[in-house]
């Protein structure tokens, strides 16, 4: 790993200790947090895959408001990836160890009401990833290349968190094991990983799209994962400067008192 690399990871550990020792936090304060980065992690992850719905849009969609003008997958995207943070949330506070049962419900969930015959189930065909400079692998070998996924996971564990969650987002991506909603789901799974290790979800932003993209291209032809683990720990490191903004200022010492 590169010095600044380490010394990013070292800021973001910082920071997560800085917040364990105020947990816990007030009820209040963690569902108003909770709502507002399910918000935005659904706003952004579905605005990089195309989804037009603004910040706004996504907002009223998710409170069960139709919004004019907008397609009906455009709204399901939305609320599907509601659930599908559910179900993370689910599963992480469960502590259940990454299976491909899961992620195939993470998948089902992301494309429910969308594309039903193919939600939850691995590609029957080949594809190829525009603007990539590798090819996923053929339908063919699926099955073993996710089984070989579990095996590097549950061997990762050694792995700064951050570290490792950018790993299996980008070893699943370069699999894209499904038709259809692959981005959407690895963004799940790279947030499950974080989550169980006590970090808050990443949000990768739609205006960091390019970057996001070429650190994945990246990461993907040189097995070297440095620029996509930057920039999920700049994701994590804003998450948290989220939650500390809303820790109550520390108590000031007291002055020393001279006795008479």
């Amino acid at each position: 790993m590169n010095p600044k690399l380490d010394a990013m990871l070292r800021t973001v550990d910082a920071e997560k200790a800085t917040l364990d020792a105020a947990r816990p936090l007030p009820a209040n304060t963690i569902a108003s947090l909770r709502e507002k980065l399910t918000l935005e992690w659904t706003y952004h992850s579905n605005a990089i895959e195309g989804n037009t719905l603004t910040l706004r849009e996504t907002k009223v969609v998710l409170e069960g408001i139709t919004v004019g003008g907008k397609t009906l997958r455009e709204h399901f995207e939305a609320t599907n990836h509601r659930d599908a943070i559910l179900y993370v949330e689910e599963i992480v506070a469960k502590q259940e160890s990454l299976s491909e049962w899961q992620i195939k419900n993470i998948h089902n969930l992301v494309l429910k009401g969308i594309n039903s015959e193919e939600a939850g189930r691995y590609r029957h065909e080949n594809v190829a990833i525009a603007g990539a400079s590798t090819t996923p692998p053929d339908f063919l070998h699926l099955g073993e290349e996710m089984q070989q996924l579990i095996a590097w996971y549950e061997t990762a564990g050694d792995t700064h968190p951050v570290e490792r969650a950018a790993e299996l987002h980008t070893r699943f991506v370069k699999i894209h094991p499904f038709v259809d909603g692959n981005g959407r789901s690895g963004r799940l799974l790279l947030n499950f990983e974080l989550m169980k290790a006590g970090y808050p979800p990443a949000v990768i932003r739609k205006e960091d799209r390019v970057a996001y993209y070429d650190a994945l291209d990246e990461a993907c032809v040189s097995g070297v994962y440095d620029g996509i683990t930057r920039l999920v720990a700049e994701a994590v490191q804003r998450s948290l400067e989220t939650y500390l903004e809303l820790l109550p200022p520390a108590p000031k010492p007291k002055p020393e008192t001279t006795p008479p």
